[in-house]
């Protein structure tokens, strides 16, 4: 009997679909975060990238905690789909859209003014939104993409915010990272696309790294202000950011996270990893 012959055997197909099973249930978790007391009634918080994913179910967490939430998308109308989803779900009227476009550095600044002129108060910034897997493609400003979405943008929002942050605490900023900026590296060329290469989620990992250098900065100057800054890693989650990616990679990053990886609903029922 040749040893490749235990894969042909039935026990073999039953103890993989088992194990397949069982992997998949514990991706489960037992914790409800509408079990946590804690209420964001009368507080503000602006969530980036809040049509889908990790930031579509952050803000409707915080709806149903009670808070004024801003929603600050790229779409308006997927904006908007998201945005009654939210309403219906928690039951909070108080849901707004606001369009930014973070790869823009000129429709953050307007962003920004419009927050400033509208909202007397601001306690939570989320800067969620990202991309991955883009090919080399420059702003009209000059950037790299992925840069300006992931940390550029995003980096200037909080800058152009953070006196209302301030005058609004206790308050928190929170960025989105992962643990691949350990992958990342430094070089300031590459905000406008230079040594840059553009190979699955190089680029991507980069940006990270910047995010985790400056917010871990920003926090060790606010201290003593009452206002916190923290990057988190979600995990591997199952969202859009692979839908730049060939078609092979978007099928094998399925299957693969079916089994393993989380999807953006179960955030609402785990904890995050502060950097």
């Amino acid at each position: 009997m040749c040893w490749m012959d235990v894969f042909y055997h039935p026990l073999w197909a039953v103890s993989t679909a088992l194990l397949a099973f069982v992997v998949r249930l514990q991706r489960r978790v037992g914790w409800d975060p509408r079990a946590c007391p804690v209420r964001l009634t009368g507080k503000t918080a602006i969530v980036t990238g809040a049509n889908t994913g990790i930031g579509k179910f952050i803000a409707l967490d915080f709806a149903r905690r009670g808070a004024r939430v801003i929603m600050a998308c790229r779409s308006e109308a997927r904006g908007m789909a998201a945005l009654k989803e939210i309403r219906e779900k928690s039951g909070n009227s108080n849901i707004h859209l606001q369009l930014v476009d973070l790869s823009s550095m000129e429709s953050v600044r307007k962003f920004a003014e419009r927050i400033l002129e509208e909202e007397k108060a601001l306690h939570i910034l989320v800067n969620n939104a990202g991309v991955s897997g883009l090919p080399k493609q420059l702003t009209k400003e000059g950037l790299d993409m992925t840069f300006a979405t992931n940390h550029l943008g995003p980096f200037l929002l909080t800058n152009l915010l953070l006196d209302l942050l301030k005058s609004s605490a206790p308050s928190r900023i929170v960025t989105l990272s992962s643990l691949n900026h350990k992958k990342g590296q430094v070089d300031f060329s590459h905000f406008h696309g230079e040594n840059l290469t553009y190979l699955m989620d190089t680029v991507y990992n980069n940006t990270k790294l910047h995010n985790i250098i400056c917010t871990s900065e920003l926090a060790r100057r606010l201290k003593g202000t009452d206002v916190t800054a923290n990057s988190v890693h979600p995990g591997v989650v199952m969202t859009e950011v692979m839908r730049h990616y060939p078609f092979i990679i978007q099928l094998l990053f399925n299957i693969i996270g079916f089994f393993f990886f989380k999807v953006s609903t179960y955030l609402l029922f785990t904890d995050t990893i502060i950097i």
